[in-house]
């Protein structure tokens, strides 16, 4: 996956994220310990991949160390 597409994906996970934040609301319990299954287990646990990802991505892009 290139450093666009990791983007891309990080910008629907908000999208979906915000959306049901919106319709729903998120109870924050939730948000630091959701249950099994739960959209924000797989969500977090995802955007924090593909933002480390990202970070790496462009550190060795300009040659720099974290």
């Amino acid at each position: 996956m290139t450093k666009q597409e990791m983007i891309k994906r990080m910008q629907e996970l908000q999208s979906k994220f915000m959306e049901i934040e919106r319709k729903d609301g998120i109870d924050p319990f939730d948000y630091y310990t959701p249950a099994a299954g739960h959209f924000l287990e797989s969500f977090k646990k995802e955007y924090n991949d593909l933002a480390l990802k990202v970070l790496e991505t462009a550190h060795s892009e300009i040659g720099s160390s974290k």
